[in-house]
């Protein structure tokens, strides 16, 4: 059971006040706020024992280097990866998605080969692999979307050809909130001998993940996402996979040995973390999930998809509002448009009302053309958020139709 009033106290930042009124914070798939264990965290690693990772023999450097490493040992377990090994820390899922398009797509994707992604992926999910088909030219495919949100299981099935190289799929999409059939995806594509990438960047904070019964290839996500540090995450891939891609940065931990000649790169995960990590944000993200797994994500499922249900019905009682995005299979994400408002200008009256929501496009742009709308007000809820919030975001909008009446 969620004791709700004790996760609230958890966060310090829900106690503020926002033009004099109560923080609404319903802003959660751009970003998640931080409990106290996460902010503890980060100050302890720069008063206590900030120092450079596996470098160094002094007391410092072991230490922080201990602690950088337990969240790999962390995130393994949270995801049931085979091995630690596999467990590659990047600054979010868009690094992620770049570094294996730029590694494994290079060396396994060819002209006229194709990459098929869905019409409701982020930018992050289309850009890197546009990239790539401008420098292999390779052809990009896109699986159309019906009215509610959902993929065309047909369509998707039948664009599946020998041309496939790589399904590259979102398993929750940030603007509907549909919940992708990644099981069914993926025994679909390996039916195929294709490798198939779950964008888990909207998915693991919500629901349980096992990259082992999944059987993807390659899985990411976002740390800030999952009430971790902004500038993290990680990219799981098979270590068999791994093994074969080229490095993606050159530099420092990258190496077992450099002379002008020749260079040897190191082993496993280490070859793709080039560089002074964010080992403040990676040790906060350990933590993160250690808060995750103290509530319980069956947990936080049920009581988010109470959540859901309940906005879904009270937002759907007022006449003058649409949602996009009424999948059967959703997670709590409400995307809504009100009748001759703009979007921006919602999100500043409910922004008056302390409320947080996002606007725009959500860097989702195809969707948006796909039902010909220019943006959408968007309310993403977290196991944080309560059913008085979602009154108090009811009520807001119903007196922004009354000043625009």
């Amino acid at each position: 059971m969620i004791d709700i009033d004790k996760i609230r106290k958890d966060f310090p930042i829900l106690q503020k006040q926002i033009h004099g009124k109560p923080l609404v914070y319903l802003d959660n798939a751009a970003t998640t706020q931080k409990p106290k264990s996460v902010i503890d965290s980060i100050v302890e690693y720069y008063s206590e024992y900030n120092s450079n990772i596996h470098r160094g023999v002094h007391y410092l450097s072991q230490k922080a280097t201990e602690k950088y490493e337990e969240t790999r040992d962390i995130v393994q377990q949270f995801i049931n990866a085979k091995s630690r090994d596999e467990i590659v820390f990047v600054r979010g899922a868009t690094e992620a998605i770049n570094l294996i398009a730029a590694t494994y797509g290079v060396e396994n994707i060819n002209r006229n080969d194709e990459i098929l992604i869905s019409h409701m992926e982020h930018h992050s999910n289309i850009v890197p692999w546009q990239l790539l088909c401008e420098r292999t030219g390779a052809k990009l495919t896109v699986a159309p979307i019906d009215d509610d949100g959902s993929i065309i299981w047909e369509d998707f099935i039948r664009l599946l050809s020998a041309r496939t190289k790589l399904v590259s799929i979102a398993h929750i999409s940030n603007s509907l909130g549909t919940i992708n059939p990644v099981d069914d995806i993926i025994a679909e594509a390996h039916k195929r001998n294709i490798p198939v990438l779950v964008d888990a960047a909207q998915s693991i904070q919500h629901l349980k993940l096992d990259v082992q019964q999944m059987d993807c290839d390659f899985l990411v996500a976002s740390g800030h996402k999952m009430y971790a540090p902004t500038g993290t995450g990680f990219l799981y891939a098979k270590k068999e996979i791994l093994e074969k891609m080229p490095p993606y940065q050159g530099g420092g931990d990258m190496i077992l040995s450099v002379s002008f000649d020749d260079t040897v790169y190191n082993v496993l995960p280490y070859r793709f973390e080039a560089g002074t990590q964010n080992i403040s944000g990676v040790i906060g993200l350990g933590e993160a999930i250690k808060y995750i797994e103290s509530i319980g994500l069956e947990n936080i499922q049920l009581y988010e998809n109470e959540l859901l249900e309940y906005a879904a019905s009270l937002l759907s009682q007022i006449n003058e509002l649409r949602i996009i995005g009424t999948s059967p299979h959703k997670s709590s994400i409400i995307s809504f448009i009100l009748q001759g408002i703009h979007p921006h200008d919602i999100g500043t009256f409910l922004d008056a009302d302390g409320i947080a929501v996002r606007t725009g496009h959500h860097c989702t742009e195809p969707i948006m053309q796909r039902y010909g709308i220019p943006a959408t007000t968007r309310a993403s809820l977290a196991f944080y958020n309560t059913k008085e919030e979602i009154e108090i975001l009811a009520n807001s909008i119903k007196k922004i139709i009354k000043m625009f009446a």
